[in-house]
């Protein structure tokens, strides 16, 4: 899901993209959800606030829109069943904001409704803001995200688009083809002014959580049986990752990137990873320097039960000179069962090797992730 079509676009435009249910849910000036039909639940929000109900299962049946000035409150222990396919997703506008309250004895679940739940069987949530990214350009310029019609990107670093704590998002990434598909969480050019914690993908068809521009922070993460790669960044995003468990994905574990189409754009992925652990097996590595790679500095990673640690192309001439002029490091790593550690061959020192807790406790699964996780 990297291809995303560069878009300049009016305030008129953006309102007439957004392919959704015409039914508005809630009423203007604020809302207990008391107009949602827990059993339909779809269609959009906009200039309000709509609370959730925690002792009501929501069956989310089409896309669910947060409008530009709309917040959607999700209380602890709310569950949210997803049918429908590609058409089922839940999604944050440029100017809207979701806030997820659960907590690590109760968090907030979004799966599948079917009695026999697979990944691929929802969309997953999206989330728009209006932080820099490198897809439109650099100089605040916007794109179009392709699974929701919606526009992301500009030039507000410390945009808000809510709070997310202790979400577990589960059987997402359905596809549309090939090329088009779902994230369990994807993150568009979402800013800083957002908390983003305590959330993990389970199962999802295609990436866990996916950073795609912007410059929101991601603590406490886990991302466990993706059937792509568990964490992925690109296009400019500008954060910080601490504390990430990743386990049991198909392809990389994480999959940094600049940019598809231009390696060496602007503004440049900038990416502070530390306290992470991820644990195999995948096929793409352990980590995987991409499309550029841009600027990682990494402390205190863990890897383990990989044939390889660090991927990296030797076509990838921007990813090698990023590395080569001291633009990424890994200080210090722990390579623990793995067959080969990196595919650099120049003569740069970008690795220091070391004895790491990780995401603070090896291989194993971390205490912060008890209660809330599922399959560690």
């Amino acid at each position: 899901m990297k291809k995303l079509i560069a878009l300049f676009i009016t305030a008129l435009t953006i309102t007439s993209c957004i392919q959704v249910d015409e039914n508005v849910v809630g009423t203007d000036g604020g809302s207990t959800g008391t107009n949602i039909d827990p059993t339909n639940f779809q269609g959009r929000i906009s200039n309000e606030t709509t609370t959730l109900d925690a002792t009501k299962e929501y069956n989310l049946t089409g896309p669910f829109i947060i409008q530009d000035g709309a917040r959607l409150v999700i209380p602890a222990g709310t569950v949210i069943k997803a049918s429908g396919g590609t058409s089922s997703y839940i999604a944050v506008a440029q100017g809207g904001q979701i806030d997820v309250n659960g907590t690590s004895s109760n968090p907030v679940v979004m799966t599948s409704a079917s009695s026999t739940p697979a990944p691929g069987d929802w969309g997953g949530l999206v989330i728009c803001g209006k932080a820099p990214t490198n897809k439109g350009g650099s100089n605040g310029e916007t794109a179009t995200a392709e699974v929701s019609d919606l526009t992301y990107g500009g030039s507000i670093a410390n945009d808000s688009s809510g709070s997310i704590r202790y979400l577990r998002v589960e059987y997402t990434g359905a596809t549309f083809n090939g090329s088009k598909e779902f994230n369990g969480v994807s993150l568009f050019a979402v800013g800083s002014g957002t908390t983003f914690e305590y959330v993990q993908s389970y199962n999802g068809g295609d990436d866990g959580i996916e950073f795609f521009g912007g410059t929101v922070n991601g603590r406490y993460l886990v991302s466990t049986g993706s059937g792509d790669d568990s964490i992925d960044f690109a296009d400019g995003w500008s954060g910080t990752g601490e504390y990430w468990y990743i386990n049991k994905g198909t392809k990389a574990g994480i999959e940094g990137s600049n940019n598809g189409d231009n390696g060496n754009a602007e503004p440049k992925t900038t990416a502070t990873l530390r306290n992470i652990s991820i644990v195999g097996p995948g096929t793409e590595g352990a980590m995987y320097i991409k499309e550029g790679g841009g600027n990682w500095t990494v402390e205190n990673v863990y890897v383990a039960d990989f044939d390889l640690g660090i991927k990296l192309k030797d076509t990838d001439a921007p990813a090698i000179q990023s590395i080569t002029d001291g633009n990424i490091t890994f200080n210090p790593i722990q390579f623990d069962n793995i067959t080969t550690k990196d595919q650099y061959t120049g003569a740069a020192s970008y690795i220091t090797e070391g004895n790491n807790t990780g995401a603070g406790n090896g291989k194993n699964a971390p205490t912060w992730a008890a209660g809330w996780t599922k399959g560690l």
